[in-house]
């Protein structure tokens, strides 16, 4: 499964010189390519058109370009990544089937024998296309992780943190979201290990919570002192596993939203300065972030509350750490971004949207608190604002679908969460269409893909730098790692930057970065030379 070096050679031609490298299945020839020892460097032109829009309503386009090179370390480090939730549904089935994978457990259903896989993941399951077959005229796809040097996801070391004291194995036995056989098997391998003690601050989550919190660290500690132990665990971790790298993933319970303040946490100074003075509206989701980038360690928010107050940006920012979130982008809200996008694309003026879900795990027991479900409301109602925006023929200025979202919380459906949607358009000549969608998600196993994504795209594009024509530095991405935006719900950008929930933009933007990087071409959907 891992993968495999870089073979390359020179190939002089009368035009132009060419690099040939081989990854994995693919073998890519670009005269856009360097191959060092240690790097990919690989020349961009980037084509894009400059707008001015006129008082008059006119509106002026002129196409542009900007020449960029980028420098991608070949080699895939040894990582590691500590989850804010171990012990949870997600932790425990990431980790579950990792090991899985790792060891080709394999286990029996009423269907049959079950194999491990990673479906669900972009960077394991999915492919992109790289061109047209030039005899068969077909197109040709690729798995997506053969275009670029990745971590496997079997060489990732997890560990993390937890409120509860349960070890994983017993805490996967709760959860409840692997086949009775499959758990048997993953018991003996799962039950030694257990969840570093958590921050505990009750007022955050709900108070259904309190029963769990048997492993917090102590709640008269201040708010340094965890943030210190935070930081502690984290070197402790990379270095008992001897790891190159570390990603800190958040995959607890939803918080409420914290205040946001002029003096409290509006600037990095500011909330380091309430860190100090342990400030009690300074959330434990926060906290873990701090301690994160003080150590180096990009930080994932799986979660919808507003863990990245301003002054985390600028923290962020400052120490040239990524970030990324928000909310786990996995069942319902997907479906959306798929849907509205097709409708509204295809001309049809979506009035409302109404989406009901109900669920068993203790997410969805968390979320019975009506501060929580504020959180994962917020999140799950902009999905659709953007691609609403894009068409002023269907929708005014500030006119918007109704768009309704419920949630409750069924303990007997556990994981198995029900999701049920009503999209009503209006169509041609005053006519109404209405979809009805019944959606049963298996909400971990669903979550758990995008989970192991998350953790090795980001590491992914920590190796990964570039310049423009004329500056004399390579230099990263911006510190909010928008490109994520595909595999989360409400996708944090940069200041300036446009917002985009189109799910098939997303990917497309996934893709056409490791392609660039690559030295491939960006797909145009032109599919001009086939078509002649």
């Amino acid at each position: 499964h891992k993968t495999q070096p870089f073979a390359h050679r020179i190939i002089q031609s009368d035009l132009h010189l060419t690099t040939t490298y081989k990854m994995q299945t693919l073998n890519i020839s670009s005269p856009t390519v360097q191959i060092t020892d240690e790097h990919i460097i690989s020349n961009y032109t980037y084509r894009t058109t400059q707008v001015e829009s006129q008082e008059n309503g006119q509106i002026s386009v002129t196409p542009v370009e900007q020449k960029y090179v980028f420098k991608t370390q070949k080699r895939a480090p040894k990582t590691g990544v500590m989850f804010v939730g171990l012990g949870g549904n997600n932790g425990t089935t990431v980790y579950g089937a990792i090991l899985a994978n790792q060891k080709n457990v394999t286990w029996n259903t009423k269907s049959g024998e079950q194999k491990p896989d990673y479906f669900g993941s972009i960077t394991q399951a999915s492919t992109v296309r790289v061109g047209c077959d030039t005899k068969t005229k077909k197109e040709v796809f690729v798995p997506l992780n053969s275009l670029v040097p990745m971590v496997h996801p079997n060489d990732l070391v997890v560990g993390g943190w937890d409120i509860s004291a349960q070890n994983l194995g017993d805490a996967m036995r709760r959860a409840e979201v692997f086949d009775y056989d499959l758990q048997n098997k993953l018991y003996p391998l799962m039950k030694d290990m257990k969840p570093l003690p958590g921050i505990y601050r009750p007022d955050f989550i709900a108070a259904n919570q309190s029963q769990r919190a048997d492993n917090a660290l102590p709640q008269d500690q201040p708010a340094k002192e965890h943030v210190e132990t935070i930081r502690k665990d984290i070197r402790d971790f990379k270095q008992n596993n001897n790891l190159d790298k570390v990603i800190i993933l958040w995959t607890a319970n939803t918080e409420r939203f914290a205040e946001i303040k002029e003096g409290l946490n509006d600037t990095a100074e500011n909330l380091l300065k309430s860190i100090d003075s342990n400030e009690s509206e300074v959330s434990p989701s926060t906290l873990y972030a701090v301690a994160s980038i003080m150590e180096g360690c990009s930080y994932i928010n799986g979660s919808p509350q507003n863990t990245f107050v301003p002054g985390l940006i600028e923290l962020a920012s400052s120490k040239k750490v990524y970030i990324g979130g928000d909310d786990f982008k996995s069942g319902q809200t997907k479906l959306k971004s798929v849907l509205v996008d097709f409708l509204v694309s295809a001309g049809i003026k979506p009035e409302s949207i109404v989406s009901y879900n109900h669920l068993g795990n203790n997410d969805g027991k968390n979320l019975s608190a009506p501060k929580t479900f504020r959180s994962k409301e917020i999140s799950k109602r902009g999905v659709v604002d953007d691609m609403v925006e894009s068409n002023h023929i269907l929708f005014k200025k500030d006119e918007h679908p109704d768009h309704v979202i419920v949630i409750k919380y069924v303990p007997f459906v556990g994981d198995s969460k029900r999701a049920m949607d009503e999209y009503t358009s209006k169509i041609f000549m005053g006519g109404l269409n209405t979809l009805v969608i019944h959606n049963t998600c298996e909400d971990s196993l669903l979550a758990a893909p995008l989970i192991i994504d998350l953790v090795l795209l980001t590491e992914f594009f920590e190796r990964v730098q570039f310049k423009m024509e004329g500056e004399e530095e390579f230099h990263g991405f911006d510190s909010i790692l928008s490109v994520l935006s595909y595999l989360l719900k409400a996708p944090l950008v940069p200041k300036n930057t446009p917002l985009v929930n189109s799910l098939f933009r997303q990917k497309a933007c996934i893709n056409n970065i490791l392609k660039t990087v690559a030295g491939i071409p960006v797909d145009d959907e032109m599919l001009f030379l086939p078509k002649w």
